[in-house]
């Protein structure tokens, strides 16, 4: 009698498998939204294709970028800049050479700001576009406090030794102290305070030498100089002072005052003041 092989009613591993995937939420997620987004990716790359449309996008796209930048509350139309005197201000404009009106899209404002901050008076800058259309550009420009003069001729600093800018003739700024000699930029602050100082011989006054980078000669009418030390000068300068007040030092026939060394000061006399005291010593 033949034997009948009866199949087997569970399902495959394969089946199961797909079965239990079915029942994934998952699974019916990813079949709802990636199939459309699949499509909608396909259909999209297969538009793109073509190097016509493909051209015509992208002028699309820049001739609607180029209509709202264009819009006119993006537009600035003037430039405004406060706080610099006229010379200053004109020469802002010209280094900008801004040729107004333009998009505030086509303004690189960090651009701006560092080509002004580089000009040797200004001292600090803003920039900003301001509603209305106005390029704002507000300056803080130096306060020339001395000058210095170097061997290519004058120039102005500020009281921290920074240019400000070139002096035609001292006549023109004769009301600021004068500076010379290697250095003198970079010690700027000390010279100032020695000015102050020297108020009480002001009239002699004619300005500070930089000797060797380190310390100041006082230069004083007829070529007359206070060689101060290179620590302490303030205070030496302030003994130079008490002593001509006391004794009318600098109204005598003196050339120089060293008090390079304050414990042993030197006086060097002129040619008169030798002569009489050579006769003095003869007569005695």
């Amino acid at each position: 009698m033949r034997q009948v092989t009866r199949r087997d009613p569970a399902p495959s591993r394969i089946a199961y498998r797909m079965q239990r995937l079915l029942l994934t939420p998952l699974f019916w997620r990813a079949l709802l939204w990636g199939l459309p987004l699949a499509l909608v990716l396909g259909g999209t790359g297969l538009w793109l294709s073509d190097a016509d449309r493909r051209q015509a996008l992208v002028e699309g796209a820049t001739e609607l970028r180029r209509q709202i930048e264009e819009r006119p509350e993006f537009m600035v139309q003037i430039m405004a800049v406060e706080g610099a005197s006229d010379p200053l201000a004109a020469e802002i404009r010209e280094i900008l050479h801004l040729r107004l009106p333009v998009s505030s899209f086509d303004l690189d404002l960090q651009e701006v700001r560092d080509l002004v901050a580089a000009l040797d008076p200004v001292a600090g800058v803003r920039v900003a576009v301001r509603p209305g259309g106005v390029l704002q550009v507000d300056v803080e420009e130096r306060v020339p406090a001395i000058v210095q003069r170097r061997s290519e001729g004058l120039v102005l600093l500020d009281a921290t030794g920074h240019p400000v800018a070139p002096l035609a003739a001292r006549e023109d700024r004769a009301d600021l102290p004068l500076v010379a000699g290697t250095g003198a930029s970079r010690a700027v602050p000390e010279a100032l305070a020695l000015y102050a100082a020297a108020e009480p011989i002001a009239p002699e006054m004619r300005g500070l030498v930089r000797v060797g980078e380190r310390r100041w000669d006082v230069v004083l009418s007829g070529g007359r100089r206070i060689l101060l030390p290179e620590a302490g000068a303030l205070r030496a300068l302030d003994q130079a002072i008490a002593l001509h007040q006391a004794q009318d030092l600098l109204t005598r026939d003196v050339d120089v005052v060293d008090l390079r060394n304050p414990r042993r000061p030197t006086l060097r006399l002129g040619r008169h003041g030798t002569e009489q005291l050579l006769q003095a010593r003869s007569d005695r």
